[in-house]
């Protein structure tokens, strides 16, 4: 079979996969869960079918030989994702043993296998079944970002109650992400004193919910502006309309899925500027609170510094040594040619191509800007900014790389007046960048 490469988006590959599936696993009685790195990109190029050909058979295989009842599969990708680099997908702890795994690899997998490039793993120690495939990435800004817009969606504290343990330590990591404290389980819930109103999400799988806990979330929600989150399978059609209920969560849940929960949970507490209280306790040092959570994470806190720094009163820069001052923004080139040319050459990629691609994605770009940022489309803004600061870094475009950090910086300090400002500036900018990127094309 002919190798067809495309672009795809891996996230549906798998919510496809796990609907395909969904006989096999009922059958079985398992729960699949996925586990992706936030490093994974966006889009990927590759063959889309035979790697959901073989993702599927792969799965299959698990599910009829495995005596577990729930699977967890992994991607994981290298932190820097250049322009080509292998994804693995792993199966730990299958209970399958070598001999089984191996001739499944052989007699199955070899010849889609072959079409990918890709790699068949098996390891005795941990019976871990494991395929590596090489993938290149369609664009190097279109990476997985998951910034919340407003910093007051951060220093949430969540309950998790699931059936299934996976998908409890699974929601766990992808809420951890935003920095949140999460308690997972009756036992946790207990041990931190048995008050739904310490919390602000609760998540709880519907197959769960009782008459009592119903009682209580409305007990609750009735001085309090909990969040009560229903998980439940995508096959379950069957909604609750009850006003107690904030929203759903879908299987399979990965990292866009809570996302999308954060921002639909707290979008009109951030418009109307809510302040919650903490059941018992005084009002939440934010500040602080976002400051230490920051800091246990080295590169999260360099971020963090960087961002004050740029953000400083300008009435202060005149305290800084001559060496620690920014580069004023006049002194930016429109492009810098020679910039580029080493970045696409760091990154095996020519040149000329990108400023094209540069073109042919950003060209006009100023009006989709100026008609999202009057609607005040925060997270299609968000995406814009942090998408047109790589690919304008890329090609040395430095003053639009740095007006489009300057609008992302705009989430964090909660400073959306100066949008409008921004989106004309933009238009400024895009113009000469667009007559420079004419130019040189056109004595190539």
């Amino acid at each position: 079979m002919k190798k067809i490469e495309k672009f795809f988006d891996i996230s549906m590959v798998l919510m496809t996969i796990y609907s395909a599936l969904e006989n096999v696993r009922e059958e079985e009685e398992i729960e699949l869960v996925f586990d992706l790195d936030a490093t994974i990109p966006k889009e990927l190029r590759g063959d889309v079918e035979s790697v959901t050909h073989m993702l599927s058979q792969l799965l299959v295989f698990i599910f009829q030989n495995t005596h577990n009842r729930e699977v967890v599969l992994k991607l994981r990708a290298p932190k820097d994702f250049l322009y080509e680099e292998s994804i693995t997908f792993s199966v730990e702890d299958t209970g399958i043993n070598a001999q089984k795994a191996r001739s499944f690899f052989e007699a199955r997998l070899k010849p889609v296998l072959e079409r990918l490039d890709g790699k068949a793993f098996y390891d005795e120690e941990t019976q871990t079944i494991a395929v590596s495939i090489p993938f290149k990435l369609n664009d190097l800004g279109n990476r997985r970002y998951y910034r919340l817009p407003d910093i007051s969606m951060l220093g949430k504290k969540v309950l998790l109650i699931c059936k299934s343990r996976v998908v409890a330590e699974s929601l766990k990591k992808m809420f951890s992400y935003f920095l949140y404290e999460v308690d997972v389980g009756a036992d946790e819930y207990k041990k931190h004193g048995s008050n739904l109103a310490h919390y602000d999400i609760f998540v709880l799988d519907k197959s769960l919910l009782t008459e009592g806990i119903t009682s209580l979330v409305q007990k609750v929600q009735e001085k309090y502006p909990l969040k009560f989150v229903i998980l439940q399978d995508a096959n379950d059609v069957e909604l609750l309309t009850a006003p107690y209920v904030s929203a759903y969560l879908v299987k399979p849940v990965m990292q866009e899925s809570v996302f999308e929960l954060i921002i639909a949970l707290f979008e009109e507490d951030v418009k109307e500027r809510k302040i919650r209280q903490k059941a018992g306790k005084p009002f939440i040092n934010m500040e602080r609170y976002i400051m230490d959570a920051f800091k246990k994470s080295e590169e999260a806190y360099m971020e963090m510094e960087k961002i004050k720094e740029q953000m400083a009163p300008v009435q202060n820069h005149h305290v800084l040594k001559d060496e620690e001052k920014k580069v004023d923004e006049d002194d930016l080139l429109v492009l810098n040619v020679t910039a580029g040319m080493e970045n696409t050459k760091k990154l095996g990629l020519n040149y000329s191509d990108e400023l094209k691609g540069f073109w042919e994605k950003f060209n006009k770009s100023d009006i989709y800007l100026r008609d999202i940022a009057k609607s005040r489309a925060v997270w299609q803004i968000k995406e814009f900014a942090i998408d047109l600061e790589k690919r304008a870094s890329v090609i040395g475009a430095e003053r639009v790389a740095n007006l489009a950090e300057k609008i992302s910086l705009m989430f964090v300090y909660d400073n959306l007046d100066m949008l409008d400002v921004y989106s004309r500036k933009y238009h400024v900018e895009l113009e000469k960048l667009m007559r420079e990127i004419k130019n040189y094309l056109k004595h190539r």
